[in-house]
């Protein structure tokens, strides 16, 4: 294979590499530092001798973040301290819901609460559908091995979501319902009087401050969007929206307080969309 054609077939690689590193690790500046690790290492190998190309970059990617995961446990000084990335998870069919809402909850809690050896056999696994024979050879252990930390992981994640996770998830249906309706009187009555948002769009960080004003916008914009769906944002109840032609227009986080909304953090900077991997309506309506 020459390097153009190794070039091209890693760049193929390139965004379903960064969001399994992400995921680990929970910071895009580490995941792409990751696949750049990849990279570097692929230079130096003799592609001809690769069998699985997706596979050994997802090997690679898998144990460089194993390292980081491991050096950040030894030096926690060194720790990431930058807000994570946004990270989505869609609202699944009934039949998938259990397992949607304790994969939403392990995005945002899973640096804290596992090992680095849990926290990849469950992202693998849960997250990509790795096979365990797959994950079991990334981390030296067998398919059984792998499937007993992805478990373990699995019980831990579920151990930790919010007792209160219903309600909160109510509140925002309530919400997005109101919206629809254009109901501004029910909009104020749900949001806290000191509510802040923080929205991430092309033209940098807009703050809006108090339940009025936040109201406003919201209205505004549910007549401009013609399906949100409520989402597992960061483990948070949240929202999803897309325009008439399935493109997507925003992602929504929500912060709730004794059944108000307190702080909403919103995206529509659609660089930042397109590194969440939220699936357009078209795409998850074909499936």
């Amino acid at each position: 294979m020459t390097g153009e054609a190794l070039a091209s077939a890693f760049e193929e690689q390139r965004g379903r590499l960064v969001a399994v590193a992400q995921r680990m690790l929970g910071s895009r500046a580490d995941a792409e530092d990751a696949v750049q690790e990849a990279w570097l290492r692929l230079a130096r190998q003799d592609a001809d001798t690769i069998d699985n190309l997706s596979g050994w970059l997802t090997t690679v990617v898998g144990r460089v973040c194993i390292d980081v995961l491991r050096s950040r446990k030894a030096r926690p000084e060194d720790s990431y301290d930058e807000p994570p990335e946004l990270l989505v998870l869609e609202d699944s069919p009934e039949e998938d819901a259990l397992l949607a809402e304790s994969v939403g909850v392990a995005l945002v809690v899973v640096l804290d609460t596992l090992g680095p050896a849990e926290r990849l056999a469950f992202v693998l696994h849960d997250l990509f559908a790795v096979p365990f024979a797959e994950v079991g050879e990334i981390l030296g252990k067998s398919a059984d091995a792998a499937k007993m930390l992805a478990s373990r992981a699995r019980r831990k994640v579920q151990g930790r979501r919010p007792a209160d996770e219903p309600r909160q998830h109510a509140v925002v249906e309530a919400f997005l319902a109101a919206a629809r309706e254009g109901d501004f009187e029910s909009l104020v009555e749900m949001l806290d009087p000191d509510v802040t948002w923080r929205s991430q769009s092309r033209h940098g960080e807009v703050v809006r401050l108090g339940a009025a004003e936040v109201a406003t916008r919201v209205q505004r914009g549910a007549r401009a969007v013609v399906t949100t769906r409520p989402a597992l944002v960061n483990g948070k109840p949240g929202m999803v929206s897309w325009s008439r032609t399935g493109k997507l227009l925003g992602v929504m986080s929500c912060t709730i307080v004794d059944g108000r909304i307190v702080e909403i953090d919103s995206v529509s900077d659609p660089r930042r969309l397109a590194a969440m991997g939220v699936t357009s309506r078209e795409s998850s309506s074909s499936e």
